[in-house]
């Protein structure tokens, strides 16, 4: 059961029942609750990799099919010193980390991404809170970059840490290794033809056009390779899933 299916599941239901919204409110935040929720993800995500091709490809589609704008969601310029150093040099000297449980812990420069096959995709990008864009994306395969750091068999997730920050708590996303290493979830560093712009996740972001946009995490900084979730931040696999118990598995 994906984010938005138990938003308008439950909200449709209560309403049909003639209940208020804050009661909606308030069974979401029963720990019970949570916990049937979470098993209803649990399940839809077993049942759609049961059924489904792993390496099935999400729509691509033509390039009239480009939206005129493609909107910027979140943080729109990351906070901080670091960032703003960055941005100033036009991003010559950032570099990527992947690290964990690698054999060849890296780093990379956008131009060593950049001399790797490479690989553009025009794809949908659907948020969760209700709006889509198609954006010609194009980028690193993951795959490639994984294969060169030598990653090992009893990693089970990659951890992607960003620049931004909401509050006092940094932004970070996580994938599962079939998803990793899918042909379309790519290192993105182009849009529609132009290097990634600021407010869409320069100098690079993630795109796993398989899931929901929120997923899909911008201005990475490090990747990290790791056998469990648990003792990552609030444990759950991301910002929104650690702060507002957003779906860890978010599969269209």
């Amino acid at each position: 059961m994906s984010i938005l299916t138990r938003r308008a599941v439950v909200g449709a239901g209560l309403a049909g029942a003639g209940l208020l919204l804050p009661g909606c409110d308030r069974l979401d935040q029963s720990p019970a609750f949570r916990e049937t929720l979470r098993l209803g993800e649990r399940v839809s995500m077993g049942a759609q990799r049961l059924v489904s091709d792993r390496t099935a490809l999400a729509r691509e589609f033509d390039g009239g099919d480009i939206s005129p704008v493609f909107r910027s969601n979140g943080t729109r310029v990351p906070g901080g010193t670091d960032y703003a150093a960055l941005m100033a040099d036009k991003f010559a000297n950032w570099r990527l980390r992947v690290d964990g449980m690698v054999a060849r812990p890296l780093s990379l420069s956008l131009a060593q991404l950049g001399a790797m096959p490479v690989r553009s995709q025009t794809t949908r990008h659907d948020c969760v809170e209700g709006w889509s864009a198609i954006g010609r994306w194009t980028g690193t395969p993951l795959k490639l970059v994984l294969d060169a750091t030598g990653v090992r068999n009893t990693a089970r997730y990659l951890v992607f840490h960003c620049a931004d920050l909401y509050g006092a708590s940094p932004y970070y996303e996580s994938i599962d290794m079939i998803d990793a290493l899918h042909p379309q979830t790519i290192l993105a560093w182009a849009l529609n033809g132009r290097m990634l712009p600021v407010e869409n996740g320069a100098p690079l972001r993630l795109r796993v056009e398989r899931q929901l946009g929120y997923k899909h995490a911008k201005y990475l900084m490090r990747i990290e390779a790791v056998a469990s979730l648990a003792g990552v931040y609030g444990g759950k696999g991301g910002y929104w899933e650690d702060s507002n118990d957003y779906e860890w598995y978010a599969g269209i």
